[in-house]
């Protein structure tokens, strides 16, 4: 592993790491935590906040007051997400919050066949670092983001929890498919939760890490403290998979979850299982409330390696202790150096 890195350069973090934006189980305090730890936290559409907003003007207003809290825990970069929509006046205001607010770097997640060239644009003209991640990475959305100037490309694989990609392809078969295909840098997304995974990831090209799940079972997390002892309890062979609208999802087995599966076993389309996800709050009431028998509980393969509930900087410390070796050896060379000198 090198010691310089254009993913730590290109953000101005000390290690290769970003906290994914896990929407309802984010707050200031994780995201904080994330960057004070030395990667980069990333605030979620609804991170801080246990209800739904009534109005468009509230979520700003809600965003807005969440960034602030953020600033008073932390001096160092995180992120924001904006997630593309066909109401693009929506967008604009996202972008223009972030904007007005300083944000040093955000997350375009992308969909297919979207224009996000002016986004783009509007973001460079401030300096604002983009990290693009789409829903279905290919090789074209890759080479296509590039073109258009974003900074760093998230790879994503079948691996990962939330919305799953809708071509089963791992996420160490994506990694160096992507990498391969753009020139700018490449973090691996999707089941990785230990420094073994860290390592797979660099050897097939990736130049750092985009985590979601694992920093789940953290002290930091707002997510359910029932919820955070069943990731330690369970493995990647126990999750339930099953088709929704755009994609895939997985779960961890909860009476919910449960009655997900069976719609798509009992063949019921795609949208009328994304309704049922959506309209009834399922990822909130689970993951947030802890409510097992109305939500369901959303992770990633990497659920497998997490063994206790530890705090955001032993994560990072252990996912990051290569690069942690990296620096504290560099350290020592620069002061045996000043140490040489002051003998002359």
């Amino acid at each position: 592993m090198n010691k310089k890195n254009r993913i730590t350069e290109i953000l101005g973090i000390e290690y290769p790491i970003i906290q994914g934006a896990m929407s309802w189980i984010t707050n200031a305090e994780l995201v904080a935590a994330v960057s004070n730890a030395g990667g980069l936290g990333m605030l979620g559409p609804h991170a801080g906040h246990n209800t739904n907003p009534k109005s468009f003007e509230e979520i700003v207003d809600r965003l807005r007051k969440e960034i602030h809290k953020v600033k008073l825990l932390t001096d160092k970069p995180f992120a924001v997400p904006v997630v593309l929509t066909n109401d693009l006046s929506t967008i604009d205001k996202i972008a223009d919050l972030l904007i007005e607010e300083g944000v040093k770097a955000v997350l375009i997640n992308g969909i297919d066949n979207f224009d996000f060239e002016p986004l783009v644009k509007k973001f460079k003209v401030h300096d604002i670092k983009i990290i693009y991640r789409s829903l279905n990475p290919s090789i074209e959305n890759a080479t296509y983001a590039e073109q258009l100037g974003v900074d760093i490309l998230v790879a994503t694989g079948f691996d990962e929890g939330g919305t799953v990609p809708d071509k089963v392809i791992g996420t160490f078969s994506i990694v160096p498919m992507i990498s391969d295909a753009v020139s700018i840098p490449v973090m691996a997304a999707g089941g990785i939760a230990d420094v073994r995974g860290v390592r797979a990831a660099f050897a097939l090209g990736a130049e750092g890490v985009f985590a979601g799940t694992v920093f789940i079972a953290t002290t930091e997390n707002p997510a359910a403290e029932n919820v955070k002892h069943l990731l330690v309890d369970h493995t990647a062979s126990d999750l339930l998979l099953f088709r929704t609208n755009p994609a895939y999802y997985r779960s961890i087995p909860t009476p919910y979850s449960q009655e997900l599966l069976a719609m798509d076993e009992r063949g019921q389309t795609r949208n009328e299982i994304a309704d049922k996800m959506y309209s009834e709050q399922g990822l909130k009431v689970g993951m947030l409330d802890g409510n097992l028998e109305k939500g369901y509980i959303t992770v990633g393969n990497g659920v497998s390696y997490i063994k206790s509930i530890r705090s955001v900087k032993e994560i990072i410390d252990d996912l990051m202790q290569d690069f942690k070796r990296l620096s504290t050896e560099s350290k020592q060379v620069v002061q045996e150096r000043n140490n040489r000198s002051l003998t002359f």
